[in-house]
């Protein structure tokens, strides 16, 4: 691809982050303007009211906080009284959250086997899909486990995907051992040389003590049966959740060792916020964001370049 190619290609994705962070840019700037706009000068009720508008844009009461006082500093250091000055100060700030120690491209060694977790309904399947397409195009052997074994429509769903980019899809039937299905999918790899395996999972939060078993078990089978294999762990998300989705992140992080973090749905809605409390709170790299239905729309995360989708050059 030539770089004119690339350019264009660039300029579509962020194109289409960009839209698809509309909701989510108006959800965050709309009650920051808001807010701005009924001041004079900067003081106490404004930082109050500002961060009554970031807790309501998702952004994480934790995550506000830290934020808010940073703008009163910065406000005292820089002997800032007028309130406009306010919205860029609070773009530096929300692009060094997301830009923090701006994470480490996604390091994926042949071998290497992804266990990809979330409750139901996030979409976790469809992104295993995605993604699997994603590094398969990128020149990698994949096979897929359908170790989701509690939900026959998730095994089917994952057939589904490997038919569409002719991968391979290791599973055995309803409610059987999601551990002997990754058993299985292991030596396949294995006996196949395959460069990558991405083993989809059961995601039953309701059922803590059940879930951590049965990760730990998987994890116990990957490490004994493929030593040798780099591991990754990503938690799928569903960004119109909200704060939903941290709740839930935190709960996840407490069962298993996650390595990265996917949100889906963010082109459907104004909750993108939780992006920054995710990376804020949690510390765990986002990998993926979702920004649309098709395959292409799974975009690598970039935090640059959504904090500049988010508010605009």
């Amino acid at each position: 691809m030539d770089e004119h190619a690339q350019e264009e290609k660039k300029l579509g994705f962020f194109a289409k982050l960009k839209a698809g962070l509309d909701k989510t840019r108006k959800n965050i700037m709309g009650g920051v303007d808001a807010v701005l706009g009924g001041f004079t000068k900067i003081d106490e009720d404004l930082f109050e009211d500002l961060e009554e508008a970031l807790i309501m844009a998702d952004i994480g009461v934790q995550t506000t906080m830290t934020i808010v006082e940073n703008l009163r500093k910065r406000v005292k250091r820089e002997h800032a009284t007028d309130p406009s000055l306010i919205k860029g100060m609070l773009a530096d700030e929300i692009t060094a959250i997301l830009s923090d120690g701006i994470q480490e491209e996604e390091s994926l060694p042949n071998p290497s086997v992804m266990l990809v977790i979330g409750v139901n309904g996030v979409g976790k399947t469809t992104t295993i899909g995605k993604l699997a397409s994603r590094y398969k195009a990128e020149g990698r052997s994949v096979l897929l486990a359908a170790a989701d074994t509690f939900r026959a429509a998730a095994i089917d769903q994952l057939e589904v995907w490997g038919q569409r980019s002719n991968i391979e899809v290791i599973k055995q039937g309803e409610n059987s051992d999601p551990a002997a299905v990754v058993y299985d999918a292991v030596h396949a790899a294995r006996s196949q040389n395959c460069d990558l395996l991405i083993c989809d999972t059961a995601g039953r939060l309701h059922n803590k003590k059940n879930l951590m078993e049965e990760l730990r078990k998987i994890a116990k089978v990957i490490e004994r049966e493929h030593p040798n294999a780099h591991k990754e762990v990503y938690l799928v998300l569903d960004a119109t959740t909200g704060q939903n989705a941290l709740q839930q992140a935190k709960v996840f992080q407490e069962v298993a060792d996650i390595t990265g973090i996917i949100l889906t749905k963010l082109d459907g809605t104004a909750k993108g916020g939780i992006v920054v409390a995710i990376k804020s709170e949690l510390q765990i790299p986002v990998r993926y964001i979702g920004v649309g239905e098709s395959i292409q729309d799974l975009q690598k995360f970039d935090a640059r370049e959504f904090a500049r989708a988010l508010f605009g050059d």
